[in-house]
């Protein structure tokens, strides 16, 4: 008997070659890859990468031509509740390094990479420090 929940649509086949595509170009420049699709309960990182000891918790916004969506930049996909989940799942991963998000030893930053597959190559461009942590537990972005 066939599986239907294993079965990707064409949204998620597009997410998965986007992320793909992230960490080939994360890989490129240096990152070590730590996690993919991190999750905690339903909190989910797309890409947790380090260089220089600056963890990097990166979330993967990807369009084709045929995307409904085509017209808007990727990244204003990564709304304020989204960008709350991601610093909340964050917060969980520090936790389970024995490290809260505001005394990790090394730096930490909340990127977005856009990938645009509506080209005849990918192209990927990289948002470093996209939104960030303020104290009192709020994020600016």
């Amino acid at each position: 008997m066939f599986d239907f929940s294993k079965k990707k649509t064409s949204k998620q086949r597009t997410g998965s070659l986007g992320e793909d595509l992230a960490v080939e170009f994360l890989e490129k420049k240096g990152y070590k890859i730590l996690e993919r699709n991190w999750r905690s309960g339903r909190y989910e990182i797309d890409i947790i990468a380090e260089k220089r000891d600056c963890v990097s918790f990166i979330e993967v916004k990807t369009t084709s031509s045929d995307s409904a969506e085509s017209f808007k930049l990727p990244c204003e996909a990564v709304d304020k509740k989204k960008r709350e989940n991601i610093i909340s799942a964050a917060r969980a991963y520090a936790t389970l390094r024995k490290k809260t998000i505001f005394d990790l030893t090394e730096d930490y930053r909340f990127d977005i990479i856009e990938v645009y597959l509506n080209r005849e190559k990918p192209e990927i461009n990289y948002l470093e420090n996209a939104f960030y942590v303020e104290k009192g537990n709020k994020y600016n972005g």
